[in-house]
């Protein structure tokens, strides 16, 4: 008499199989998505020059409009016993540098000590009348925690240093990253050489270029 044999082993293992080949599928093509997603939609590397801000009357400003220019960012106050100093300092550096290869770029903030209690049209006012500043006063910002605006926050990562003082200073290169930074006693002439340097590579690359 001959031995009963069972087919089920083989009757399951088809199913099994198609479950396997299916699998495999679904993870070669998850695979494949992310590959294409790396390759094709890779997240732009942020620098300073692209983020947006607000001007003193709250209107959207693309910082863009700066790139190719080297930029002195600073958090101003006008209550602080740096502010007379710091000012008078920084318009004379734009007025030397600037407008066309160097420019100031003015943050208020009212972190430090309170030094800045009014609204960002009268800060401005504030250091037009007082200073003849030229170069752009921005909307009042925070700095520091949470709420801290995105540009700043930029500056600090990027420079590991974050500011304890109002008038600390961020010089930005044209291509929008961090050169180098001061804290605000230092003096204007410790910054003009490095401002130098920037907007004399400006010029020989535009000299290349022609």
């Amino acid at each position: 008499m001959e031995p009963l044999t069972t087919s089920y082993p083989l009757k399951y293992s088809v199913p099994k199989a198609r479950v396997f080949v299916l699998f495999l599928s679904m993870v070669l093509c998850t695979t494949i998505l992310c590959l294409l997603q790396l390759r094709f939609f890779k997240p732009k590397i942020k620098d300073f020059y692209s983020f947006e801000v607000k001007d003193s009357r709250g209107r959207i400003i693309s910082l863009e409009k700066y790139r190719g220019k080297a930029t002195l960012v600073v958090n101003v106050a006008s209550y602080c016993q740096y502010t007379d100093k710091n000012y008078i300092a920084l318009q004379e550096l734009h007025r030397e540098f600037g407008p066309s290869h160097f420019t100031v770029l003015a943050f208020p903030c009212n972190q430090f000590g309170e030094s800045e209690p009014s609204s960002s049209q009268e800060i401005e006012s504030f250091a037009k009348g007082n200073y003849g500043v030229t170069f752009p006063v921005f909307h009042k910002i925070k700095i520091l925690g949470s709420e801290a605006d995105p540009a700043f926050k930029f500056l600090i990562d990027s420079s590991k240093k974050e500011p304890r003082w109002n008038f600390w200073k961020y010089l930005v290169s044209p291509q929008g990253k961090v050169v180098k930074f001061w804290r605000p006693e230092e003096p204007i002439e410790s910054i003009k050489p490095e401002v130098t340097s920037l907007i004399r590579q400006i010029i020989m690359k535009k000299r290349e270029d022609l």
